[in-house]
């Protein structure tokens, strides 16, 4: 079987919430239809006609995840990574009211997203949950089909192409599919977990533009943290949950003020660094992220945007309370917090669809608490031993969200998934990975098996859990 190549910049994407899978991966896949429409050399202007069914778990939580949303934006070409969020809801209204779609940004098709995007709750395809089916019909009364799946993380496999291949194949100095291999390596080579990622990365650019490119990320992530600690209001959806993070912000600065990230940072810090403290501001930092999340935001998938908010904070604390803020140390954490998540994928699951929540949070807690570790000045030991024990405690975890929104009990765990990344990386550091019982490996196979044997139900369907036993009343969809 073909190795699959992940890069870093597969592992973070710049995106849009409040879901990678069932709003990014959505996305992502009517722009891939679009483009391969037109390299099979129809003119977008020959159709007269387009639908979209969702199946299974992108139909049951489509709504409160936005998949429908993301469908109409893709259709129209918008790029998920630049559109102005602000916007949304001005372009999906006058879609909705006129009836019409702009198709790839230049063709008109009549388009009633009540009719032509159609939620089939019963119906799940056996290749994965998350599956969508794009109809067209072009205007000499032919018809093309195709079907993608959204995978997890925003990663979209097409029908009929194998698992991986959509992705760009490079040949890799050192290709890794599970921790064993990886610490191989560094121990052949003398490299650190980061060292051999950006030699990996050397494969499809340069490392100037790798490390622009994760500063790039980490811009938006800083972006993304300092926006949710300064708005207030309630989250859409209907379930009227309250933003929190700004009221935190505000608790944590007692009067202390600023006008940019930088002064709002300086100001953080002259709080010191006592526990309680500490403590309270990554609470505050995932929740920011994961309020913009909630908020169809612009976050950075972190493997998914349902547990964005865990390795901001974990390397908000990492830059604030640790002195590790400079640029070759955030480099450093993101090379090495993308390759867990890669082993991660491509031996389980990064998709809650799939896995449960545990393939969300416990895998971004996994990610951060390795790379802590090695900013910290772990090895490369005790870097798998951390990322071990962070998805230990996360086995079994179920997704479960209330009213198909991702906000309860979503927003809250990833302060649960920081706080114990932080947790296992000081284990980690203050351990003998020699002595260990578990390896990565061993949590990677359980988890996937955990996901295997975990009913349907807790696979984010809204079906069971908290989902079930917590009394709400949304509006009609």
């Amino acid at each position: 079987m073909a190795h699959e190549c992940i890069s870093v910049f597969d592992i973070f994407k710049i995106g849009v919430g409040p879901s990678s899978s069932h709003t990014l991966g959505p996305w992502r896949a009517s722009l891939q239809f679009l483009q391969e429409l037109q390299d099979a050399g129809r003119q977008l202007s020959e159709v007269e006609s387009v639908s979209t069914l969702l199946y299974g778990s992108l139909a049951k939580t489509g709504h409160g995840h936005g998949t429908d949303i993301a469908v109409l934006l893709g259709l129209c070409g918008d790029d998920p990574v630049t559109f102005d969020v602000n916007k949304i809801n001005e372009k999906t209204d006058d879609i909705r009211r006129n009836k019409t779609l702009l198709l790839g940004g230049v063709h008109p098709v009549p388009f009633d997203p009540l009719t032509d995007i159609v939620f089939l709750y019963e119906e799940s395809l056996p290749f994965h949950p998350n599956a969508l089916t794009f109809l067209v019909t072009f205007t000499d009364g032919t018809q093309q089909a195709a079907t993608y799946y959204s995978i997890g993380g925003g990663f979209v496999v097409k029908e009929g192409v194998e698992k991986g291949k959509s992705l760009i194949q490079v040949d890799l100095p050192f290709p890794i599919d599970t921790a064993r291999q990886l610490l191989q390596f560094c121990i052949k080579t003398g490299y650190s977990i980061s060292e051999l990622v950006m030699e990996n990365e050397h494969a499809w650019r340069s490392e100037a533009a790798t490390r622009k490119g994760i500063l790039d990320i980490w811009q938006v992530m800083k972006e993304c943290t300092f926006r949710g600690s300064n708005t207030t209001g309630e989250l859409p959806g209907g379930l009227k949950v309250a933003r929190r993070a700004a009221a935190l912000n505000k608790k944590l600065l007692k009067g202390n003020t600023y006008t940019d990230y930088d002064s709002w940072i300086t100001a953080i810090r002259q709080g010191g660094n006592h526990f309680a403290y500490t403590l309270d501001w990554v609470s505050c930092f995932a929740l920011a992220v994961n309020e913009e999340n909630a908020s169809f935001g612009r976050v950075v998938t972190a493997p998914t945007n349902g547990a964005a908010g865990v390795i901001p904070a974990v390397l908000q604390y990492f830059t604030i309370f640790c002195d590790g803020y400079s640029e070759d140390k955030i480099i450093q954490f993101m090379l090495t917090a993308s390759e867990i998540g890669s082993i991660f994928k491509k031996r389980s699951t990064i998709s809650a669809a799939m896995g449960g929540c545990q393939a969300e949070i416990g895998v971004s807690s996994a990610m951060a608490a390795a790379a802590l570790t090695e900013c910290l000045g772990g090895s490369q030991r005790q870097v798998l031993m951390a990322a071990e024990i962070a998805m230990e405690h996360h086995l079994g975890l179920t997704c479960d969200p209330i009213g198909g929104l991702v906000q309860i009990p979503c927003i809250e765990r990833n302060t649960m998934g920081a706080i114990k990344a932080i947790t296992a990386s000081q284990l980690a550091l203050q351990s003998n990975p020699e002595l260990a019982k578990v390896s990565l490996d061993a949590v990677v196979k359980t988890m996937w098996e955990t996901a295997l044997d975990m009913n349907s139900k807790y696979k984010e369907t809204s079906d069971g859990g908290l989902a079930v036993n917590i009394p709400i009343s949304l509006p009609e969809c």
